[in-house]
């Protein structure tokens, strides 16, 4: 009798994506994240200001080209893109770490171990943000037909002083909530971990899910702080990304760093 290999092997059992991380673990990320800042600020406030360029282009963009109706869908979704942009970030990082020096040049053109993996990866995000848009239209159109935009000064009194408006600002926090939760799971560790580590980028992303909801607890805490900073920099008329962007950016890489999977022959 023949038995026959499998075609794909068996995931090893034996990853340990559990950490024994304190509740406040976040913080010390963030402190961490804001001592990298502090170490020679220059290139970390550049990209942050980047970022807030970058930002503030396409939401003129968006109003110019009468796609302002998108606009609050699309700074939802970049969250789901920013990980990539912070990639930089992580290189200073990671240098930091290891003693380098850190120039602005490493930072715009990081030696990712993964290669083009990591641009994979920003596809697939920028794919997953172009899905939360449309669907966001498909909610709009679902609750109000087919009738124009009203505008950006009628919006607010129209979501939250009409039934219906109500009924779609909760089916729209409840999907974009389940985007959200989503794209954070297999964006939180793989970007960083594709410029640690020779990975491609499904094998990233679905270690980032399984090490997300493996130490759920702390990671929800994390998820947290990252949007009530981010809804801070919006308030701010998203000025505060110079600052935040490369604040959070660091703090990911020491996040990465305290529950990351060493390289090994079992693969921990």
């Amino acid at each position: 009798m023949v038995i026959l290999p499998p075609v794909v092997p068996p995931l090893p059992v034996d990853k340990p994506y559990a950490r024994r991380l304190a509740a406040g673990a976040p913080f010390d990320w963030l402190r961490a994240g804001w001592r990298d800042l502090r170490t020679d600020p220059g290139p970390s406030l550049l990209h942050g200001l980047f970022v807030f360029l970058l930002s503030a282009l396409i939401i003129a963009g968006l109003i110019g080209f009468g796609w302002d109706y998108a606009l609050f869908p699309a700074i939802a979704g970049f969250l789901v893109f920013a990980p990539t942009l912070a990639i930089g970030l992580y290189a200073k990082s990671r240098a930091l770490e290891q003693g380098k020096p850190v120039s602005l040049r490493q930072m715009l053109l990081p030696q990712a171990a993964a290669g083009g993996q990591v641009l994979f990866t920003g596809a697939l995000l920028c794919g997953v943000m172009l899905l939360w848009l449309r669907a966001a239209v498909i909610i709009y159109a679902i609750f109000f037909g087919v009738q124009p935009f009203p505008g950006l000064d009628y919006i607010a009194p129209m979501l939250f002083t009409t039934p219906i408006g109500l009924a779609m600002l909760a089916v729209g926090t409840l999907v974009g909530g389940l985007f959200a939760a989503f794209s954070f799971a297999i964006s939180a560790f793989s970007i960083p971990m594709m410029l640690d580590q020779r990975v491609d980028a499904l094998t990233a992303m679905g270690t980032s899910w399984a090490l997300v909801v493996n130490n759920l607890r702390v990671m929800l805490v994390w998820a947290a702080i990252v949007l009530a900073l981010f809804l801070l920099s919006v308030v701010s008329g998203l000025l505060g990304l110079v600052i935040v962007f490369p604040w959070l950016g660091h703090a990911t890489w020491h996040a990465y760093r305290a529950v990351r999977l060493t390289p090994g022959p079992h693969g921990a």
